[in-house]
């Protein structure tokens, strides 16, 4: 039974991390702003960290099971 919640929580962050990660890759290849209003630099990289914990969280999640 505390297993369920790790699974969806680990399948949240997955594919969030996974979305992120991969939106920003498709905006740095055409050189498109990741945020608006941002030097685009610092915004890809606070992105690829962000997408990168949130994948490193997931993997976590799915030791617990």
């Amino acid at each position: 039974m505390e297993s369920e919640p790790a699974i969806f929580t680990g399948a949240v962050f997955s594919l969030f991390g996974g979305g992120l990660l991969a939106w920003t890759v498709s905006r740095v290849r055409r050189r498109l702003p990741v945020a608006e209003g941002v030097r685009p630099a610092p915004s890809a990289a606070l992105a690829s960290v962000a997408a990168v914990i949130a994948l490193a969280l997931a993997a976590w999640c799915f030791t617990r099971l």
